[in-house]
């Protein structure tokens, strides 16, 4: 397990850098995106800790891994995929006034959701003041960009998870209302398993800990609400130290 976490840390940077920029083909095209921050290596290492448990116990679950990033959700939306240039340069703005790499984040412990039939699992973290108003502001700047809906062609498949449940599609039509603002719930997925395992999981004590985003990245989504294919990753300058 060890041996596996530092492998997905290392090709993690990788994986984000080989974006897979939109072609012509795709301009006319309804994308489901993520905009996301990137956890250090310190939560990384966490979530694929407890990802490879999930799958021990429950083998048809999906792998954290360059497929299906681990990282924490700032905001889902459908949008043109002929505005992704735009939205690029709206969340950048965002950034340069508020560095995500400041923030100091804490994992509080496991959560779970029942989802088309197995129980999505996370690690849940603290909602800080700062984090939320990143959130906000990152929701506010995407917001004109967005459209109302959309269908399964707007998300990106995987190996290991070839096929997109409807369960997913309503969630991001609906993402705003239901998970911004004073409903937001940041949190780190792990995978999916069998309810009776995770609350077994969960029940376990947890030992708090924090960690920091190193970046900001721009996914399309895949099943169960995966980051799966890259489209844009911020480009950040060096990070100046908190005074």
């Amino acid at each position: 397990m060890f041996t596996l976490t530092l492998t997905f840390s290392n090709t993690l940077t990788q994986n984000c850098l080989a974006q897979q920029p939109i072609t012509e083909a795709d301009v006319d095209r309804i994308v489901a995106i993520d905009v996301l921050l990137e956890p250090d290596a310190t939560m990384v290492k966490r979530a694929v800790a407890a990802n490879a448990e999930l799958r021990e116990d429950y083998p048809q679950g999906y792998t954290l891994g360059p497929e299906q990033v681990p990282h924490v959700t700032l905001v889902q939306r459908y949008v043109n995929a002929a505005d992704l240039k735009a939205i690029e340069a709206a969340v950048s703005a965002v950034l340069a006034k508020e560095d995500p790499r400041k923030l100091q984040l804490t994992a509080t412990g496991y959560a779970y959701a029942p989802w088309a039939g197995v129980s999505i699992t996370g690690i849940a973290v603290e909602p800080t003041p700062a984090l939320s108003r990143l959130q906000a502001n990152i929701v506010k700047e995407v917001e004109p960009f967005a459209v109302p809906d959309g269908t399964i062609a707007a998300f990106s498949t995987s190996k290991e998870l070839p096929k997109v449940e409807e369960a997913i599609v309503d969630y991001v039509k609906t993402f705003v209302p239901k998970a911004s603002g004073d409903k937001y719930n940041p949190h780190v997925t792990i995978g999916a398993g069998r309810e009776a395992f995770v609350k077994q999981l969960k029940a376990k004590p947890f030992q708090e800990f924090t960690f920091k985003p190193v970046g900001v990245a721009i996914h399309q989504l895949g099943g169960f609400g995966t980051a799966q294919k890259g489209l844009w990753q911020w480009k950040a300058a060096p990070a100046q130290p908190t005074r």
